[in-house]
């Protein structure tokens, strides 16, 4: 004669799948701080709230940009993409020739480094196994290297928009009509490294 289980046994496999389904799906254990971009697949950052911010709907974090061509145009700056093979993330500005990116060892470049390009365009990071849940930057390297980025590119960018002086000619023409001075030039508005963390 075969016994049917009894419900005992029947609502404790419920309650063990359940605590399974909880640890597989716990955000602690599944979190996805990198999501890659094309077309270099460089990593952005799904930890900051600004880079990054949740869909309305799913209330997931979406990137800003959905790719990093040298001509994307950031709606804030200074963005942030990864190398998982370097120490250090990028921190991505816009210039005038396109975007450009800040190297604690090399300062302000256009972007991209010259190693994801080659001759037939760009050339893909290979990306380690579980990169998504790759620890987020250490706040001490934003708070240490945002300030200096964002000097570094001021720095750049400010030929590149005020016009190169002129000479005076040799000899001034009578004029009626003063002379018009241009507008200041006002850099533009950088995030901080508290903004990118989201404090």
């Amino acid at each position: 004669m075969i016994r049917k289980p009894s419900k005992k046994i029947f609502f404790i496999s419920l309650l063990g799948l359940m605590n399974l389904c909880c640890l597989i799906f716990s955000p602690a254990i599944n979190a996805q701080y990198w999501a890659p971009l094309p077309p270099y697949n460089t990593l952005w950052p799904l930890w900051s709230p600004v880079l990054s911010p949740p869909d309305p709907i799913t209330g997931l974090p979406v990137p800003i940009v959905s790719s990093l061509y040298p001509n994307t145009i950031l709606p804030v700056q200074p963005g942030l993409t990864w190398d998982p093979a370097l120490d250090y993330p990028w921190l991505l500005y816009n210039t005038p020739l396109g975007m450009a990116y800040y190297d604690p060892i090399d300062g302000i470049n256009l972007w991209p480094p010259s190693y994801l390009v080659g001759p037939s365009g760009p050339l893909p990071l290979t990306l380690p196994v579980g990169y998504s849940s790759l620890a987020p930057i250490d706040s001490t390297w934003l708070t240490t290297n945002v300030p200096i980025a964002n000097s570094a590119f001021i720095a750049y960018l400010k030929p590149l928009v005020l016009p190169p002086a002129t000479l005076p000619p040799l000899v001034t023409p009578p004029t009626t009509i003063p002379p018009v001075s241009p507008a200041p030039w006002s850099p533009p508005t950088l995030l901080t490294a508290s903004a990118i963390l989201g404090l």
